[in-house]
Formats: C-alpha cells, sequence, structure tokens
C-alpha cells in the first residue's frame, strides 16, 4: 500500500544527519515506518541486520525525504543482496534515487529494467531541451535556501505559498521531523526576491499542514489544502489524508471554511487550481478509480456553489505514477509535474495542450532549462508577461524560483513510430533517414524497442524521411518547417513487407525470403542465358525496378553428376552471368550479389547419390532471395 499512500502530503526537507539511539526491534522500527516517522525509523533500520525488508523500507524513509545518496546506499545494498526478489516499485525509486544523485547510466539501467525497454536520460533530455517551445531564465526567490517553500499561486497583485518558516518552535511533522506547513502571502519585488512575508491568520492557519492556495478572480474565494484531523488506518499504515478546503473573504477577513464534499478520509485531494473564469476546478488526487498514486483531475463549479463529480483527465496525461500541480493558462494549456513520463528524473513540468473538457494532447517535457535531476513542481506563469513561478528540491530543500520564459530558437521537433502496414505492431530495428530537400542524408537512426524515432530539424527548410525494414518496402513522408511557432510533426510510418505485397514473393519456414520465379535451364557445361531464362529474368528485373531499395542474391545449383570443383565453377559462373543479365537491364550492381553453390545444397537427396534425370532437373535452379 506504501505506493498509494507515501506520497499523501508534499513536503520536502533535508535529513543532515544520523545520531545514535537505543537498541531498537524490528517491530519498533516497522512501527515508526508504517506511523511514516521516516527520520526515527531510519535511524532505527540503521541499526538492524540488513534484510531484505529493513533494506527497502530504509532506502524509502530516505527517498520520500529526497536523501537520495542514503536512499541509492540502501537500495543498492538491497538489489546486491536481494536482486531476484526486489519488487518493481522498489525498482522505479531505486532508479530515481541514482538520477537524484546524477547517476543517469546506472538510472537508465534499473528504469530500463522497471518499464521493460531501453531508457537514455541524457539523450532524450539533450533531444527535449532544444526542441521544447521555450526556455527559461531562472533565479531563486529567497536567500534562505531551508524555508521549505512551495504551493506558490497567484494572489492579486501578489503570491501566496506554502512555507516551514515561522515555525521553529511548533510541533515536529513525524514524516520529516520538521514543522507544519503555513500558508504565507508574499510581495516579488524587482529583482525576483519574496519581500513582506505574512502569515494568513485563523481560521486558515491552523497547527495542521496548510499549503496549495488558488483564489477566485475576485479574490473574495479561497480553496487550500490542509492536512485531516485524524489518521486512518489503511492496510498496514495510518495515513491523514490531506482534503480541499473552501473559504470566504468577508469584511476584511477570511471566514466560511469549509471541506469540499469529495474530499475524504480515505484518500487524498490536493494542489487545487480554480481557472479563472471560476467554472472549473482541477487538482490531483489518489481516489478510487485513479491510474497511477496521484492523478488529475477535474470538477465543475456550478452556480449554486455545487459541484461536479470529478472527471479523471484520462491515460495520456495520468500515468501509474505521479501526476500533481496542475495549472492551466487562458489558452488551454495544461502544465503539470510528473514522474511517470519521461523526463530528466523524479518530477519534471510538463506541458499539454487542451483539446476537450477531459481531453488533452501528448505532454511535452518542458527541458532542462527548467527541469532538474531532483523534483520540480508547482509552474504556474502570468501569459501577458511571460515571467512566472515554480517550485524545486534541487538544492536539498524545497525553494520557489521565479523565471522568464522566452522563445527557443531551435524548437523544430519530428518523431514517430514504425509499424508493420499489415498487423500494426511496432517494428523495432527498423532503420529511419532524415534527408534535405536535395536527397542528401542529413542523420538516421536505429529505432528501439518502443518502435519511434526523433529528429531535430531546423526552421524554413523541407524534408523528407524513410523508413527502412528488411524485407519491406520503404515508407516515405516529406514535410517542412517553414511555419511560425514550434512544429511538432507525429509520423505514422507503416511500412509493408515484399511478402504480404507480392504473390511471388514468399517467407519460408527458415525465415529467408525468397522471389519465387520459374526456373533457369542451361545448356550443359554452358552458363549463356538462353530466351526461356531472359524471359524469367525479365519478371526479376520487374520487380527490382519497382522496388528500387529490394537487394537479393542470385543463388545458382547444380545436380551431382560431375566433380564438386567443377560443378562449383559451373555454378559460380551461372550465377554472376545472369547478374550481369540483371545489369544490363538497368539494375545497380551494388544491390546484386551471385553466388555459386555447386553441388552442396540439393533440393532433392537421393538415396546412394543414385537420382533419376527428374530428381536431377529439380536440383539443377537458380534461386533469388531478398537480402533486404
Amino acid at each position: 500500500m506504501m505506493k498509494k499512500f507515501y506520497y499523501i502530503l508534499f513536503v520536502f526537507c533535508s535529513i543532515t544527519t544520523l545520531f545514535a539511539q537505543k537498541k531498537v526491534s524490528v517491530k519498533e522500527a516497522n512501527s515508526l515506518f508504517a506511523n511514516k516517522s521516516y527520520v526515527k525509523a531510519a535511524e532505527a533500520y540503521e541499526q538492524l541486520p540488513q534484510t531484505r525488508q529493513s533494506l527497502q523500507n530504509l532506502g524509502d524513509c530516505y527517498y520520500y525525504n529526497f536523501q537520495m545518496k542514503n536512499a541509492v546506499r540502501a537500495y543498492g545494498q538491497l538489489f546486491f543482496s536481494f536482486k531476484d526478489s526486489v519488487r518493481n516499485d522498489v525498482l522505479f525509486r531505486y532508479a530515481n534515487a541514482l538520477k537524484g544523485t546524477k547517476d543517469f547510466e546506472k538510472g537508465d539501467e534499473m528504469m530500463s529494467k522497471y518499464l521493460g525497454f531501453e531508457e537514455d536520460t541524457p539523450k532524450f533530455m539533450k533531444n527535449i531541451t532544444r526542441n521544447t517551445p521555450n526556455s527559461f531564465k531562472l533565479q531563486m526567490m529567497s536567500k534562505n535556501k531551508t524555508n521549505g517553500d512551495f504551493g506558490i499561486s497567484f494572489y492579486g497583485d501578489k503570491v501566496t505559498f506554502a512555507s516551514l518558516r515561522n515555525g521553529a518552535d511548533e510541533k515536529a511533522y513525524g514524516w520529516n521531523d520538521r514543522p507544519y506547513l503555513d500558508l504565507f502571502s508574499a510581495t516579488v519585488n524587482d529583482k525576483g526576491q519574496l519581500t513582506r512575508v505574512e502569515p494568513f491568520l485563523a481560521p486558515i492557519n491552523t497547527k495542521k499542514h496548510e499549503s496549495n492556495a488558488t483564489f477566485s478572480a475576485d479574490g473574495k474565494t479561497m480553496y487550500f489544502n490542509r492536512s485531516g484531523d485524524k489518521r486512518v488506518k489503511i492496510g498496514d499504515i495510518k495515513v491523514a489524508m490531506v482534503k480541499i478546503y473552501k473559504a470566504e473573504f468577508v469584511n476584511g477577513k477570511w471566514t466560511n471554511v469549509t471541506m469540499l464534499p469529495f474530499s475524504s478520509d480515505t484518500y487524498s485531494v490536493e494542489h487545487p487550481f480554480l481557472t479563472k473564469d471560476g467554472k472549473k476546478l482541477y487538482f490531483a488526487s489518489d481516489m478510487p478509480g485513479s491510474i497511477g498514486s496521484f492523478d488529475i483531475y477535474v470538477v465543475d463549479v456550478n452556480e449554486d456553489g455545487t459541484y461536479s463529480q470529478p472527471r479523471n483527465l484520462g491515460e495520456t496525461i495520468n500515468t501509474n505514477q505521479r501526476e500533481q500541480f496542475p495549472f492551466l493558462t487562458e489558452d488551454g494549456t495544461l502544465y503539470f509535474a510528473s514522474d511517470g513520463h519521461q523526463g530528466n528524473g523524479n518530477l519534471d513540468i510538463f506541458m499539454s495542450q487542451k483539446i476537450s473538457d477531459t481531453e488533452f494532447d501528448k505532454p511535452l517535457n518542458l527541458g532542462s532549462s527548467i527541469n532538474s535531476e531532483m523534483d520540480d513542481f508547482n509552474f504556474i506563469l502570468d501569459e501577458k508577461t511571460n515571467k512566472g513561478y515554480f517550485a524545486s528540491n534541487r538544492t536539498g530543500d524545497d525553494n520557489l524560483y521565479t523565471f522568464v520564459q522566452e522563445e527557443n530558437k531551435q524548437q523544430y521537433l519530428v518523431e514517430g513510430e514504425v509499424r508493420d502496414i499489415k498487423s500494426t505492431e511496432l517494428l523495432p530495428g527498423a532503420n529511419v533517414k532524415l534527408y534535405d530537400e536535395n536527397g542528401n542524408l542529413l542523420e538516421e537512426v536505429v529505432v528501439g524497442k518502443d518502435g519511434t524515432f526523433t529528429f531535430n530539424t531546423e526552421p524554413n527548410k523541407k524534408y523528407k524521411i524513410m523508413a527502412f525494414k528488411d524485407f519491406y518496402i520503404p515508407a516515405e513522408a516529406t514535410f517542412d518547417t517553414s511555419q511560425k511557432g514550434k512544429v511538432y510533426i507525429d509520423l505514422q510510418m507503416k511500412v509493408e513487407s515484399y511478402y504480404d505485397a507480392e504473390d511471388i514473393i514468399n517467407k519460408k519456414d527458415d525465415g529467408t525470403v525468397l522471389i519465387e520465379l520459374e526456373n533457369i535451364y542451361f545448356d550443359l557445361d554452358k552458363w549463356n542465358i538462353k530466351p526461356q531464362a531472359a524471359k524469367v529474368l525479365d519478371v526479376l528485373v520487374g520487380i527490382l525496378k519497382k522496388y528500387p531499395y529490394m537487394e537479393i542474391e542470385i543463388g545458382s545449383h547444380t545436380d551431382s553428376r560431375a566433380s564438386d570443383m567443377y560443378n562449383l565453377r559451373l555454378s559460380n559462373k551461372r550465377a554472376a552471368s545472369a547478374l550481369e543479365y540483371l545489369v544490363q537491364n538497368g539494375i545497380d550492381r551494388k544491390r546484386l550479389r551471385s553466388i555459386g553453390y555447386g553441388e552442396t545444397k540439393p533440393l532433392i537427396i537421393c538415396p546412394k547419390n543414385d537420382c533419376t534425370e527428374q530428381e536431377h532437373a529439380v536440383n539443377r535452379r537458380c534461386t533469388f532471395m531478398i537480402l533486404k
């Protein structure tokens, strides 16, 4: 059940020391872990024997508190000692912990084991960073890097955010042994720094966690997060769920704090975002029916103050991992954080264009000018100024950053996949080539297990893409990048096999692909092409001209009535003669290969080498095998 509930509240912290305690039992350590007292649980597990469960729990304690070096140490020992019994979800966390320490080689190795196909984070981030619509210039908003600031939102001409600041004397939260979160308002000065920081008063801030406020356009309605009053046992774990509350600004004060009806004691709803027109409220939740540990949902806010049933944004946005911190611009661009979509490691920020109420385009990673190997989230944007804010724990603690969004000068991306046109199956190993308008080869890739490819292109140019696969007819597509802004081309390169396209081409049980023509006959001890043989070869010329990328082998075989050496020489001459006929009729020699097999590969093996004349005739033959 840990996968379901370990991100119940999004707080970020740093543990700088481990200290000795009295000897503890496994039962005590497990009890601390079940109660999410991860700091004390880690201290306990460090003193216990390294069993599979204790190492896994120790790694989780550090991972949930973003102590990635310690998490890597524990998970690494777990993987070394109990490799065959490590759970898949633990493998996912181990991979992200490795990436969090910038060990992308090992992290990708572990993530590839988890996913079942290869992942190359540095290559992916290099490509995506070049091709994202925008790049970002960042600046930290506070000189104090240990305030635990996150959950920023616009609040008129101010901002609000959640923070640990001013809580040094308050009760510590067992998860990280740090103060509970409160909501604050602040002004951002012309240097991008938070100034005039003031906490919200009761009844907004309480002795529980408060975070992630969002406001109506007139500033009179607030939605925010608060942790539950009681811990509910889910399986072996006690959890205080996070809920969304609504407050109203009346006579200069926030009042009428009420819990939204779709909040619950058995699941969390968090990170609310209210659209500018006040008609829709987006949020993240692990409610029943979620695809992953947290999904993004939306509800309608009705004029009478009621709410529609929550609607999941679907599998294009949501994965089997975390999707959180939704923010929607007026033009319908959704920004959110995810560790389920491919990224730099841990939470990355993504964008997706809205198509309908709960339908969005394929998410795009915002690239490494804003995403790091640690958690990056809580992106908000002022579309008029192209300035905004986000949170990250890349320095070890949650901190807020301001950014300026600029157009990415190199933003032209083309990607697609290669499939069999008949079966629609992906074709790993296909070779995809990018050409300019003059036919010059610019780049080529061999697609991986996911059957996809990506190319970087330039503005105001024409291109051609071709997909090649052995025994398939190449597929071709042309496009240009003359449009303004980002060009995103999703190509379905569907290729047809030669044996599906032509009745006379067949794939044998051993995997060879043959062009099955009438037999070619030669006079005794001769290798010149007779008129009957020419007619057969003319059919082959037609096939080769129809498919200009096809390459073949011409094989010549003899019967066994002469010596081995004589038959080998004769078959080589006959195969070469057939090849020359094809060249003389316009087929490029580079596409052809001839070989004489002599009597080494008879179709009919006769007892005591005593074949009939008919059996000898069957063994005298030419074969035409497709090489690629």
